[in-house]
This record gives structure tokens, sequence and C-alpha cells, in this order.
């Protein structure tokens, strides 16, 4: 099976050797510590290396501002109950992150779709639906979105900002991605935009440029959204895992993450293209699909008729697979639409997936 389906991180392409030295390194040094509880908040040297890592790109940080976290989803778990009641409106991008729908529905939010173009989030619609809904929050996964893989532009992040300022909701920014680019210039944090300074949460991670097996992930918060989040994290878990926060310090010390991630950018930005190259053949003819300057996913629309969920089966029976599109829309599914991802194979591996999806949207 070549599977175009999951949003993983290429195995071959950790840094073992890295990682093993950095675990080695801390139960040399600091057993007792590293084998130890922690605090709620997180390692200290961690976090500092986060605000450092932060800071580089743009984004002043304390290390006081920020959470560790279980991997980001916890993040966003804890601030879906520390925000949101029940029936408290959450506006998402349409698309959508899968599991974020699924995190505001268990909290009993009501979600409430933004249209979408080929930029990502139309903020026209964006303050039209605001002004209606009076929402407590707005989702977003800016950069290299999940599934589309549209980023949205600068001119666009300062008017979410605005609208949040003007209609006074929180902004919850998601990026797992943002590292992994592979052409153009960074876009901002919404985070380091002005008129979102104090009513913007920004998840980070380090599943996708480190591994995803060490759950480790970051919040930075206002200290109003972040006091309570800490609160009720400690009633979840009391603290993300000590060993796997003093390894990754001990990594981000020792090693050098940036050109590990720009390692990995030459690899996935090959598998990219290799992807896009074979989509033409692949796909019917009338078929459309974007050009992500990042990420892991191409977002892909068969023509007028076409219903990705049902050709899904005969994908499998060639033994490929990909997401169909529907489930991530939070309003009308668009059933043509389909999510492709390209970091767990190699180009020759792509090659012979979409040679395998043609058979199947043939047959």
């Amino acid at each position: 099976m070549i599977s175009f389906a999951g949003g993983l991180p290429a195995p071959e392409l950790f840094d073992v050797s890295g990682i093993e030295a950095a675990f080695a390194k801390v139960l040399v040094d600091q057993p007792e510590r590293a084998l130890q509880y922690s605090t709620t908040e997180g390692d200290p040297q961690l976090r500092a290396a986060v605000a450092d890592r932060m800071a580089a790109r743009g984004l002043p940080t304390d290390p006081d501002q920020l959470l560790v976290t279980t991997g980001s989803q916890q993040a966003l778990t804890l601030l879906a109950g520390t925000l949101l009641e029940p029936g408290a409106v959450v506006l998402v991008e349409d698309p959508g992150y899968l599991a974020a729908l699924q995190c505001f529905a268990f909290a009993g939010a009501r979600v409430v779709p933004v249209p979408t173009d080929d930029d990502g989030l139309i903020p026209e619609a964006l303050d039209e639906i605001a002004a209606r809904e009076r929402p407590t929050m707005l989702y977003l996964v800016p950069t290299f979105q999940n599934p589309t893989g549209r980023t949205l532009p600068t001119p666009r992040r300062q008017a979410v900002a605005e609208s949040a300022a003007r209609h006074d909701f929180w902004i919850v920014e998601d990026d797992p991605y943002g590292e992994l680019r592979y052409d153009g210039a960074a876009e901002p944090w919404i985070a380091a935009l002005a008129p979102a300074a104090d009513r913007t949460a920004l998840l980070g991670s380090f599943s996708k440029v480190l591994a995803p097996g060490l759950r480790l992930g970051y919040l930075r918060a206002p200290d109003a959204l972040r006091r309570p989040c800490v609160i009720a994290k400690q009633a979840m878990d009391l603290h993300t895992s000590t060993i796997d926060q003093a390894a990754a310090a001990r990594y981000l010390h020792d090693s050098d993450l940036d050109a590990h991630i720009a390692r990995m950018c030459a690899a996935y930005r090959e598998r990219r293209d290799a992807l896009l190259s074979g989509l033409q053949q692949a796909l019917p003819a009338g078929s459309a699909w974007n050009r992500p300057d990042g990420g892991m996913f191409v977002w892909a629309r068969l023509p007028t008729g076409h219903d990705a969920t049902a050709l899904l089966r005969a994908a499998i029976d060639h033994n490929v697979a990909y997401v169909p599109g529907a489930p991530f829309f939070a309003g009308v599914p668009d059933p043509g639409t389909l999510r492709l991802s390209f970091t767990t194979h190699s180009p020759a591996e792509i090659t012979e997936g979409l040679r395998r999806l043609s058979a199947a949207i043939s047959s």
C-alpha cells in the first residue's frame, strides 16, 4: 500500500543519533531531575530554548509566557476547556483541521465555518460572520494549513487581527508546519501583529520537526489565558514527561535543529515536486490542485460528478490511499476534494502511487 493519507513526518529522517545522545546525556548528568516530578509550566531550559527560537523568528517571547504541553493537541484541549462554555461560538476555516473540529464538538461549542479561497480564510467573510455570531474564538492554521496546504498572506493576517480586536474574540493560531518551508519568505505570526498581541494563543510543536513520539508541544499566550491553562493542565496530567522535556532541551543545546530542519525540507521539497509533477497525468481532466510552499499536504479537487469518498474503495483495491476532503468541512462539504500527503514516500514511490491512483480512477 502506498498511502498519501497520513500527515506524518518521514521516519527515516529522524535524528535518531542526536536524540539518543540527548537522552543519554540527561540520564548521566542529571538522572534525579530527569526522572522526578516537574513543574506544570514545563522545563525552564526547554521554555528558554523555545522562547529564543520564537524571538529569532520575529516574536519576542519570555519563557514565562510559555506552557509546555503533551503535544500541541493538548494545548488545544486546554484552550477549549478554559475558554468555551457549552453553546459558545467557535469560528473555523472551512475546510479545516479535523481534530480541532472534534475537540470543539466535545467541548459543546457551536462551530461556525468561515469561507476560504486559494489564499485561505476570507477576511471580509470573517468580519461579517463575527459581527453576526459574536464568537468566543477563531481557530486557524494560517501557514501550510491542514488539509489544504494554503498559507494566509500578511495583509489577510493583519485583517484577521483587526477583526478580532474589533469584535473582541480570541485567536488560536496553530503552527505545527511553519518551519517546513520550501519556497518563498516566511509570513509573520498573527500573534506578532499589534492588534492581536493581547488576544492570541500561539500553538507550536516538536512533532513535525523533531519526533512526534516525544509528544512535546507548547502554548504561548497572554497571562490572563495562560494561567487558567496551567491550572487546567495541572488537574489533567500534572506535567508533561520530565525526561522527554529534559532530552529535548539538551538536544536544542547540543545539536543544530535548524540544520536538521533544512535537511528535512530538502527531502520534502523533492517529494512535493514529485507529487505535483505527476498529478496532471494521474487525475481526471478538469481536476485542480494547489502548489503549497511548504508543509505536508496538497489539496486537489476532482471535476464535477466525481466523489472522492466513493473513489477511495477503488483506490484501496489498487493499493493506494488518500484522505477524502469531505470530513474536513464544518459547512457543506465538497465531495470532489481530497488531501494528498507527500512526506513519507520517496519520489519513486510517489510516482508509483500516482500510477495506481490513475488506474483506480480509470477502473
